[in-house]
């Protein structure tokens, strides 16, 4: 038990949580070591979610945690605006380095709910330089998760965080979501059945027109809503119509990219070149917040033509490129590169992908998808009480030793990439057996 367990657990107003059934039965975690947590009451707690999406190098990896010892002791923090410290610009070029095409440019954030804002103006602003003012309509997708800032709830599609907030921003459309039972249940890597979806997107050009369409914004693999993965040749038609229409693409990859699939990043699996795109999660190993926005050569030049003294884009936080943020994500890179992550993940996928369709079978399993290092396991709801049945099984998983993730009725696995096989026969196994005890 830790010493300093909490004695008040009322004052901290948790994120996405349902804080009185949290905070009836606590699950407090002390410490963690490469695959593993270690619970407040001492037991181990075998990471099958890598943190949040985030902890894809293993937890406290000393080369990281001394790298920000070392920086928070030397440069605690310096500004980025009108001025700048070393490391942002290194690790800015070694980022740009990791991306295919000309996403060559880099704007750090903090998070990815702050990428996602970014992207957004960053379209919006290009467009009104280059003299298309009209083009303010941006188009996100059902189902999409795309943070928690106002840009991002507005172009996100999942209706339960939307709902409290009111109209967000005005001229927002959706495509549909891709995911279909009927079609694409326990399908392994990409579906068949979809691609025809993204003609959708000349529906809504044809209904507003595309010179008032800024951008179109996607998570290449929908990893939050429960891990959908799109149909094959979709994100290739998404790229033609915009394409045609002279609409930016943009791709969400905070959490697809830093080798989640077998590959740096998603633009890299697909083959898919968008016009900007958003990172976070990743970068640091989780270890310290931080965010990134690529950008295409076209679009960065286009700001670089007023007078050279002028701030070419008004935009920007506080602790955009942060020295100790800085180190960490130097240090990540450091550590993704020595061990190969960024792509360790093909190598396991077959067997990550043959263990987690053994689910399939189990009571109430109505389907299993899968793609790189990441699977969702989605089970029939409880009648009236959708998310029950999931939540069910995350908190006995939790008391037998794993963390999953839910959503509804969706469990996520995304384990960190240095999982061996007994670790996956371990998680799977795991999992079955608890499942086979959720009614």
């Amino acid at each position: 038990m830790l010493d300093n367990y909490p004695s008040d657990l009322g004052a901290f107003w948790m994120p996405f949580t349902a804080n009185r059934q949290f905070k009836a039965k606590p699950r407090l975690l002390a410490s963690a070591k490469d695959m593993h947590y270690t619970a407040a009451d001492g037991h181990q707690v075998l990471d099958g979610t890598a943190g949040l999406w985030c902890v894809n190098a293993g937890h406290c990896r000393e080369a990281i945690t001394k790298a920000v010892q070392t920086k928070v002791a030397e440069l605690d923090f310096a500004p980025t605006f009108q001025m700048g410290h070393p490391e942002a610009f290194e690790l800015a070029s070694r980022l740009a380095k990791l991306m295919p095409g000309p996403l060559n440019h880099v704007f750090f954030t903090n998070s990815g709910s702050e990428s996602v804002d970014t992207a957004l103006k960053i379209a919006l602003a290009y467009h009104r330089l280059k003299g298309d003012g009209a083009r303010t309509r941006l188009i996100g997708r059902e189902r999409g998760y795309h943070g928690v800032g106002f840009g991002g709830l507005s172009v996100g599609g999942i209706a339960n965080n939307r709902k409290h907030f009111g109209p967000l921003l005005p001229g927002v459309d959706h495509l549909p979501h891709t995911h279909n039972l009927e079609h694409n249940a326990f399908t392994r890597g990409e579906p068949e059945w979809g691609a025809h979806l993204a003609d959708e997107l000349e529906r809504i050009v044809t209904l507003h027109d595309a010179s008032t369409i800024a951008a179109v914004i996607v998570e290449p693999m929908a990893g939050s809503t429960g891990v959908l993965i799109p149909p094959k040749g979709y994100l290739q038609k998404l790229r033609s119509i915009c394409d045609k229409y002279g609409i930016l693409l943009i791709f969400d990859e905070v959490i697809c990219g830093f080798g989640r699939l077998g590959t740096p990043f998603a633009v890299n699996y697909f083959g898919v070149q968008p016009d900007l795109v958003t990172t976070a999660k990743g970068i640091t190993n989780g270890t310290i917040p931080m965010g990134a926005v690529f950008a295409s050569d076209a679009i960065h030049d286009v700001f670089m033509n007023g007078p050279e003294g002028a701030i070419e884009f008004l935009h920007g936080y506080t602790y955009s490129g942060h020295p100790v943020a800085t180190a960490a994500a130097l240090a990540t890179l450091d550590v993704y590169e020595a061990e190969g992550l960024l792509t360790r993940g093909a190598e396991l996928a077959p067997y990550f992908e043959a263990a987690v369709h053994s689910l399939a079978g189990l009571p109430n399993v109505i389907d299993i998808r899968n793609i790189g290092l990441v699977a969702g396991i989605e089970l029939a709801s409880r009648p009236g009480a959708v998310g029950a049945r999931a939540y069910e099984a995350f908190v006995k998983c939790f008391e037998a030793g794993l963390l999953i993730r839910t959503t509804g009725d969706i469990i996520a696995l995304s384990p960190p990439l240095i999982i061996e096989r007994h670790h996956i026969d371990t998680l799977v196994g795991q999992l079955a057996d608890i499942l086979k005890t959720v009614a």
